[in-house]
């Protein structure tokens, strides 16, 4: 199983971390962004730069968690947050929703996290006849349930992030049944997915391990206006992933 070569022991299992962001309405930028960092915020403004801002601070404190080492000394790749600079040998998934920003951390790759509020998309079936598999609008329609139109949703959104694909053309390349027996397009052995519910929040992981290992995780004390990274952050609730699954390869 692949570590990271800071000498730091990570976790075996994946974790998910939860922070909401800062209610100011401007941020400062921190002194410990990197110069991509700074060069992309500065094209922001408004929510987008609070978004961002929060998130590059709650990516720094989840592979802190993930690696045991002072958020401080952690970064992540430039450009697409998929993986760490320090210590290295960690894999990153990012999502953002109303105000919350989450971020996934292994030390394998393939990762996927995706992150929904609860009374997201209120005209989920025209979703489900335009993009879902005929199988799953057979059972999506007839059952009429928006709870698991939500966790479909986030299953395929976050399936597509942990196998590095965007959403078009390739929502149907997971599905799943009536029974959420999950199957994929994938025929490597050892993909599952996980999901609990957190402050009104649907959060869903799909990971790959060679054996059955259940994420942790929790939400966080959101950043103070400074964007403090040495400050002691608390863990505020934790996450209860109460469903999982193993995602079979498509037949």
């Amino acid at each position: 199983m692949a570590g990271t070569s800071s000498g730091c022991n990570p976790d075996m299992a994946p974790s998910v971390w939860l922070c909401p962001e800062p209610e100011a309405s401007a941020l400062p930028c921190p002194r410990w962004l990197t110069e991509y960092e700074r060069t992309t915020v500065a094209k922001f403004s408004g929510p987008r730069q609070r978004e961002y801002l929060s998130s590059r601070w709650l990516i720094r404190q989840a592979i802190g968690h993930g690696s045991k080492c002072p958020a401080r000394e952690c970064e992540p790749v430039s450009g697409r947050p998929v993986a760490s600079v320090r210590p290295k040998g960690w894999h990153l998934s990012l999502s953002h929703s109303g105000g919350i920003s989450g971020c996934a951390v292994s030390d394998q790759p393939g990762i996927g996290l995706d992150l929904e509020p609860l009374n997201r998309h209120p005209h989920w079936q025209k979703v489900v006849r335009r993009w879902f598999t005929r199988t799953e609008q057979d059972w999506l329609l007839a059952n009429d349930s928006h709870e698991d139109f939500l966790r479909v949703w986030t299953l395929k959104e976050a399936w597509l992030k942990a196998t590095g694909r965007g959403i078009a053309g390739n929502l149907q390349t997971l599905e799943v049944r009536p029974d959420f027996s999950l199957y994929g397009d994938r025929h490597d052995s050892g993909w599952q997915a996980a999901s609990g519910e957190l402050e009104g929040f649907l959060v869903t992981l799909v990971y790959q391990r060679d054996h059955i290992l259940l994420p942790s995780g929790g939400l966080l004390a959101g950043p103070t206006a400074d964007l403090d990274l040495d400050r002691v952050v608390p863990t505020e609730s934790p996450l209860p992933f109460s469903w999982h699954r193993p995602i079979e390869p498509g037949n």
